[in-house]
């Protein structure tokens, strides 16, 4: 939903303030855009999934992984949140601490998992501007297919059915889940 117009000029201090009414923001064209709420599949998936990501990202020293209230500062000027994100050490060296504000670029990896109020076109429209931003690698995550769509330039290069393995290849290496881990139905 669309909430207002004409916030490029917004500092990431005043785009941080706008969080305080408890709503989730995108700056998209010049439009504020809330990004509403994902449901509770969505959520678990993501947590589950930053879990694993931050008990093997930290250990090895290999950058940092963020949540989705981090947004990314895009040259288009839009303000973009993955569900969930990556950025190698390579694009923070020289830094001694993260930046209070946001991220200047895209992600090296980018996970989005498709809630019940994403649109097709709207997420196509992300994952351009991530690449264009030098990100590496984006992750679709449909729990109603249970499938995990593989991008490494805006169009997708593979599918991951349930029976597959999710690999970090050369951004997080070594790094692999069993796709089916995702959708585990509950059993207690």
């Amino acid at each position: 939903m669309i909430i207002a117009t004409d916030k490029n000029n917004l500092t990431d201090e005043e785009f941080i303030e706008l969080s305080k009414d408890d709503n989730h923001y995108e700056l998209v064209n010049g439009e504020l855009v809330d990004m509403g709420t994902s449901g509770m599949e969505h959520s678990n998936i993501a947590v589950y999934l930053y879990g694993l990501r931050k008990l093997y990202v930290r250990p090895q020293k290999l950058g940092v992984t963020c949540d989705s209230s981090t947004a990314f500062n895009l040259k288009s000027g839009n303000k973009r949140s993955p569900d969930i994100s990556f950025v190698s050490k390579d694009c923070l060296l020289g830094l001694k601490r993260l930046p209070k504000g946001y991220f200047q670029g895209a992600p090296d990896l980018a996970v989005e998992i498709i809630s019940p109020n994403n649109m097709f076109e709207e997420l196509h429209q992300k994952i351009v501007e991530y690449f264009e931003n030098g990100c590496r690698l984006v992750w679709v995550i449909n729990p109603d297919e249970k499938s995990i769509l593989v991008d490494h330039k805006p169009e997708p290069d593979k599918l991951l059915k349930i029976t597959d393995n999710l690999d970090g290849e050369d951004i997080l290496p070594g790094f692999t889940l069993a796709v089916a881990d995702l959708f585990v139905e509950l059993d207690f």
